[in-house]
Order: structure tokens, then sequence, then C-alpha cells
């Protein structure tokens, strides 16, 4: 009698992107209405998310999507990482592998995914996230709006396991110090020698990071681990930040910032987006267009951005030995098994899990609750 392998599906986070012109509105509205992005209480949050995403999507989000064609390519990046992923898993013997995109401001939603896993009869979840630093506005978000409308579908006694960070993955680091220091190289080649690389990450407010967020501190530690495997003697380096909205102080140095003291260093550029592990209109438009005339205007003379990891063989085998791992365990962990974020990250996903681990468990969802 032939033993029948386990099910397992791998449930992957990203953002969502709107797909077509009149979905860009209900997208930033359904974005800002998240209360780990805007954190007021209703109905003021539901007021500035309402004012925020009608003024948005007649302007600058508008203008940003027309430039692709009027919707987002981030599901079909998203669906080809997916893709190569399953690959990748198809050669184990003792399980069977479905990946399935959940995204969190646009579809497929949570909603549309629970019923999918559902009907697939899935033995057990794997939760992986397409961001390799974890932040309460991401990852968080995602396990948080995934246990609602499981608790919704009375979907919530599946054995699951959740990959809630890997900012030192293997895999996911010498993909992308291969990928920047291939730029680096193609910068020099075309005469630009006096290189500094510029890690770009999406911004967040300051108030969220004071408030035990560990997002800043492991975007950090990304770039630091990348351009050390860079192998570049003396490599040229810093972290930024992109796409910041509204009045709030955000974290710094902006990517705006770090092009005007690059432009004042006489330095030409190199962008890598390390956050990001897809393209999408935050790399294709606004650092593609937007920075690059930006630089332009500086008079910086080289500027170059590196591709995101998207399926780099490197990256999708990093994401295939994680799902390998939590394929056997239950619970929240970050690539390794351990706890790696300092003791004063208290939004820390496995340093929350443990808290709530002390209570019964129907009280928690399985670290995206709080």
């Amino acid at each position: 009698m032939v033993e029948k392998k386990q099910k397992i599906a791998v449930v992957m986070f990203n953002l969502g992107g709107p797909d077509a012109p009149e979905a860009v509105r209900p997208f930033l509205l359904n974005f800002f209405m998240d209360r780990n992005i805007i954190t007021l209480p209703l109905p003021f949050r539901a007021v500035i998310a309402n004012l925020i995403a009608c003024k948005r999507s007649k302007a600058e989000a508008k203008e940003s999507y027309d430039a692709l064609g009027g919707s987002s390519p981030l599901l079909k990046h998203s669906q080809a990482q997916a893709k190569a992923l399953e690959k990748a898993l198809k050669k184990e013997k003792g399980a069977s592998f479905k990946t399935f995109i959940c995204m969190r401001y646009w579809h497929p939603m949570a909603a549309q995914v629970v019923r999918e896993v559902r009907e697939w009869g899935a033995d057990k979840i794997v939760f992986l996230p397409l961001y390799p630093q974890f932040s309460t506005t991401t990852t968080w978000s995602s396990l948080e709006n995934w246990d609602k409308h499981a608790h919704e579908a009375g979907y919530r006694d599946v054995p699951r396991s959740v990959l809630c960070c890997y900012p030192f993955q293997d895999g996911f680091i010498k993909a992308s110090a291969e990928l920047v220091a291939a730029q680096v190289k193609a910068a020099q080649n075309a005469g630009h020698g006096n290189v500094r690389v510029l890690f770009s990450a999406h911004g967040l407010p300051e108030s969220i990071i004071k408030n035990g967020d560990p997002y800043q501190w492991q975007c950090e530690q990304s770039a630091a681990k990348i351009a050390e495997v860079t192998g570049i003697e003396a490599l040229d380096w810093q972290i930024c930040y992109q796409s910041r909205v509204g009045p709030k102080k955000w974290i710094g140095p902006s990517l705006d910032e770090a092009l005007e003291q690059a432009a004042l260093d006489g330095k030409n550029v190199v962008i890598y987006p390390h956050a990001f592990t897809q393209e999408h209109v935050e790399t294709l438009v606004e650092l593609d267009e937007e920075y690059k005339h930006k630089a332009d205007e500086l008079g910086i003379a080289g500027y170059y951005r590196v591709g995101t990891v998207s399926e780099h063989p490197l990256f999708i085998e990093g994401l295939a030995s994680m799902v390998r791992e939590a394929a056997g365990f239950e619970g929240v962990q970050a690539d390794g098994g351990k706890v790696i974020c300092p003791s004063h990250f208290d939004r820390c996903c496995m340093r929350k899990l443990g808290a709530e681990e002390e209570k019964p468990k129907s009280a928690c969802c399985g670290g995206g609750c709080h």
C-alpha cells in the first residue's frame, strides 16, 4: 500500500496592487484602512483613509500606475516566484507542496485564498512572506488578516507554521550580493568607477519603529551582510528609505537625502531595493524614473538600479529550504529557528508568539494577533 503524501499549502504573503485603473482607489483605501498602517481608531482612520485614497488615486498613484499601463505587475511577478518555488519543492518525497499567493490589499486576498487552501485539502499550512524583513505593517498585518478570515470560515484547526522573517537567509543574501556586484562592475565598465551603493528600503513612520517594530534594524543588518558578501573591498555603501507618504516624521535618511549627499561627494550610485523581492511600482517607476530624474538634476553622471532577486535560483532555493524546514515544526520562527531581534523590539513576531503561548490556544491566532 502506497503511503499518502502529506499535503502542505505554502501561502505566500505579499502586498498586492491594483489590476486596473478603476482599482487604484479601492486598493489604496484597503491599504490605509489597515490599523497597522494608520493606528488611529475608527471612525478617524476611515476619514483619513478615504481622504488619502481619494487624493492619491487622482494624483501620484494614478500617474505611477498609468506609467505601468494602469495596473501593478506585482501579482504576475509573485506568481512567477510561486511557480518557481513549487517546482523546487516537487522533488520532496514525503510531502506534496502547493503554493498560493495571498495579497493583503488587492486580489487574491485572504478570504479567497482561505477557501482555495481548504478546497485543496491541506494537511498543513506554511506561511511564507515575500518580505525578507519583518514588520507589523506587512507580515504581521497579513497574518492577522488571514486569521480573521480563517475564523469567519471556520478554518482554524489545520496545523501551521509561520516563517516570520529571513533577513539573513543565505540564498537571499548571496543572490542579492551577486546582483549588486554585477551592477557595480557594469558601472565601472561604463566609466563610472567612483560608486556608492545605496540600499533602499520602503520607509516607515518613526512612531512605528519606536513602538517596537524591528523592521529598520533588520533592513540595516540585511544591507550590511549583502555588502560584505559582495566581496568588493572597501565597498562604499549606505542604507536609505523611499516611498514616504504623509506629514509624519519617517525613518531616514531618505533616498532623496542619500542622492543629494552622493552628488555632493561626487559619487555615482548603484541602487539596490533590498527590501523588495520582485518588481513593482516602487522599483519600476519610483526608482527607475522618478529618482533617476532627481539624480540627473543633481548632476549624478552614473545612476544604476539593481534588479530584485525575483526568481534568482539562489533566492528560490533559499525559500525552498526554509519551507522544507517549516514542514517539520508548528508555530512561528525566523529563519534559523532563533529570535534574531534585540530584546527591545517587543513587536518581534517570535517574541510576541512566546507571550501569547502562555494564554489558552483559543486566544491566540498563532503569532499574527495583538
